[in-house]
């Protein structure tokens, strides 16, 4: 059933961990359905009274008390509830962000959404006994370990007469990496690790200025002439990702976030260096994850 939600008019506790959702917790008022309900009772009431209809009278009576049944169900909806922090995944800044929590709940309950605040609504057609997760989606505007704005859950189960309501900070902050903006990025080649000679593929003669690592002097030792040796190199191209020059500090972080995207899904090899933090080329996603997160907390 759609309703309107709940201003955020009640401030949350302070952020904690985990919040079962109880009488200190949570909130109910009439919904617009509850308040036209209420009204329709007391018109029938001022007009069994004006007129001495029992029968009037007592519908009256039955919606009032209806009313009054559908307060405690609609509180015990949530009431007991509990509410924990997950790990959340990191995401972009200014892209849609999805913030993981638990619900731990003793018995199935009735329909019920919760929303971080200012963001879209995530309906639950119904809650299984046990612990389910849910992901909030929601969108940082700034890159680094970020809390989510105040979570709010609210239901109008079952019957539609009462919102009832509670809000929670989460305690668990999400890493926001730096946006993802196309522009310059600087790149140098890292240095070799090792020359290769072990991998030396052929012989050549030697030319003149040849370094001598390159003479293949087991050969010359056993009377032959000096050759050099051919490598085939077989190590992939790698880059190392810088800012580039002239760029402010804030654009290149986005600039690197950008490419370092890219390059992660086209299979390179890539490292970087931002600031006082260096990363040896790698690829994979805990390669990329550590490069992002050392451009958010930079």
């Amino acid at each position: 059933m759609a309703h309107r939600t709940v201003k955020p008019f009640f401030k949350p506790s302070r952020p904690c961990a985990e919040l079962k959702l109880g009488h200190r917790s949570l909130y109910i008022i009439p919904s617009r359905f509850g308040a036209l309900w209420i009204a329709a009772a007391g018109l029938l009431l001022l007009v069994a009274i004006q007129t001495g209809s029992n029968s009037t009278l007592l519908l009256a009576f039955v919606m009032l008390g209806l009313m009054l049944l559908a307060m405690f169900l609609t509180h015990d909806t949530l009431q007991g509830l509990t509410l924990r922090c997950d790990q959340p995944a990191p995401a972009f800044a200014g892209e849609p962000a999805l913030y993981s929590l638990q619900l731990d709940s003793a018995a199935a309950r009735p329909r019920c959404s919760l929303r971080v605040q200012g963001h879209a609504v995530v309906d639950c057609d119904r809650i299984a006994a046990g612990r389910a997760t849910l992901f909030l989606p929601w969108v940082a505007g700034h890159r680094g370990w970020q809390l989510p704005p105040p979570v709010q859950i609210e239901t109008i189960a079952p019957l539609g007469l009462f919102i009832c309501w509670g809000r929670w900070q989460p305690q668990q902050p999400q890493l926001i990496w730096p946006r993802r903006c196309p522009g310059p990025v600087a790149e140098k080649q890292p240095p070799r690790s090792r020359d290769g000679l072990e991998e030396w593929q052929d012989l050549r003669p030697v030319r003149e200025g040849e370094r001598p690592a390159l003479v293949d002097w087991a050969s010359a030792a056993r009377g032959r002439p000096l050759q050099a040796k051919l490598f085939n190199d077989p190590e992939e191209p790698e880059v190392i990702l810088t800012p580039a020059p002239g760029v402010e500090l804030e654009l290149a972080r986005e600039h690197l976030a950008d490419r370092i995207w890219r390059l992660h899904h086209s299979g390179a090899c890539f490292g970087l260096q931002f600031q006082a933090i260096s990363l040896a080329p790698s690829k994979g996603v805990r390669h990329r994850d550590a490069c992002l997160e050392a451009l958010a907390t930079a």
